[in-house]
């Protein structure tokens, strides 16, 4: 039985070694075009970081420029039409780029690069943060419900401590999703940090008469925001799922606090609870500005009724101005541009404007004294190619992005 055994082994590990060969010889193949992808993931960043230089500095060059006659207005205006359109499409190329992880990541984490380049790894991270906010919530009211309850100190500390997480947590969260492609207005993430102080001042205020009186207005105002937030996720989460399925919002959005511009239709439903929320906030920080008069009063009171009035007065002048912004966008028409697509795209004015512009010599003029630095930059970068033509040759191998049909 030992050796029948020692002999099945021994033929296993055999079979494993050669297993392991071609293993290791993919590996290194795998490496070698790991080395040519970061090459080529490098050159990438660098011609769109050129790409945004020279486009500032034309835009720039275009404010200055005052059209005399309808033939200049109209170029013009086809040069403006141009660069909004360039913008989207390096912004669409900078989705599947590394980019710079910001500040804040950068102090919490360190200089780590959090660019998710897999568009499924993307998705997928966005759609356990969606999950995340969902359960600590869920998690949040049945400990407010339970603080008001039992009404015992240990539950009010719990549910201080799991605010300060989570809000501590979600920045980070939505700084990264930020990094890769999610567009989170200001705001709304200055909101969360805003939300992490408070939560850190009402753990740190000590219990006595003056918590105790507004205590059950707190527990009773978290347990309507626990319930304002699932509203919103089941809501927002449904009218993503269509916009996306439409082609009219990038799959990196997410679910977010607050009233936003793509949630036009069913306005009416969120809107009344929203607002309802909002003025539960100034609520609050009026009952703490009348606290403050309490001879035992702390400084945790006006620091709380100060945060309240600016989260409630942020969020309310936040969401007002969303109706009109989005009445602005529409008319110009920048939803359509910002998500035009690479291979739908077409230079419609292009041979209008070739045809227009050989009998404009001024317009010619203008044209090539902002395409001259331009040719000169791509002169030195040829030459300065060139001397590393050896190491970049087997980059060549490596087939190029499938168009869509």
């Amino acid at each position: 039985m030992d050796n029948t055994e020692l002999a099945q082994s021994l033929k296993d590990w055999a079979e494993l070694s050669q297993e392991y060969a071609g293993l290791q010889d993919l590996h290194k193949k795998y490496l070698i075009k790991l080395q040519e992808a970061l090459a080529l993931q490098r050159k990438c960043v660098a011609g769109v970081n050129h790409q945004r230089y020279r486009l500032k500095a034309t835009d720039k060059l275009l404010k200055h420029v005052r059209a005399t006659n309808d033939e200049e207005n109209a170029e013009k205006s086809d040069l403006d039409k141009d660069i909004l359109r360039r913008k989207a499409q390096l912004s669409q190329m900078e989705d599947s780029l590394p980019r710079p992880s910001g500040r804040y990541l950068n102090i919490i984490l360190g200089g780590i690069n959090v660019s998710i380049l897999d568009k499924k790894a993307k998705y997928d991270y966005k759609d356990q943060y969606e999950r995340f906010k969902l359960i600590v919530n869920l998690v949040g009211c049945v400990l407010a419900c339970i603080s008001l309850y039992f009404n015992m100190r240990v539950f009010d500390l719990m549910f201080m401590f799991l605010t300060v997480w989570y809000y501590c947590t979600l920045t980070i969260r939505e700084s990264i999703l930020k990094v890769n492609g999610s567009r989170i207005k200001g705001w709304w993430r200055l909101h969360h940090f805003i939300s992490t102080f408070a939560g850190g001042v009402l753990l740190i205020w000590p219990d006595g008469e003056v918590y105790l009186s507004f205590r059950n207005q707190l527990m009773w105002f978290n347990v309507y925001l626990a319930f304002l937030q699932y509203l919103q996720f089941a809501y927002q989460r449904g009218v993503l799922y269509r916009l996306r399925s439409l082609g009219e919002r990038n799959d990196m959005d997410i679910t977010i606090d607050g009233f936003h511009s793509w949630m036009w239709k069913g306005l009416g439903f969120l809107l009344p609870f929203l607002y309802a929320g909002y003025i539960f906030q100034l609520y609050n920080a009026y009952v703490l500005f009348h606290l403050t008069y309490h001879p035992q009063y702390t400084w945790q009171v006006p620091c709380l009724c100060l945060v309240f009035t600016v989260l409630g007065l942020g969020n309310i002048i936040t969401t007002s101005l969303t109706i009109p912004l989005k009445i602005s966008e529409h008319r110009k028409g920048l939803l359509k541009l910002r998500f035009t697509r690479l291979d739908k795209y077409f230079w419609t004015h292009r041979k209008r404007r070739d045809s227009e512009a050989v009998n404009n010599k001024k317009y010619l003029e203008d044209v090539e004294r902002i395409l001259r630095p331009a040719t000169d930059t791509l002169v030195e970068s040829s030459s300065s190619s060139s001397m590393d033509e050896d190491t970049s040759e087997n980059i060549k191998d490596i087939p190029g992005p499938k168009k869509n049909n």
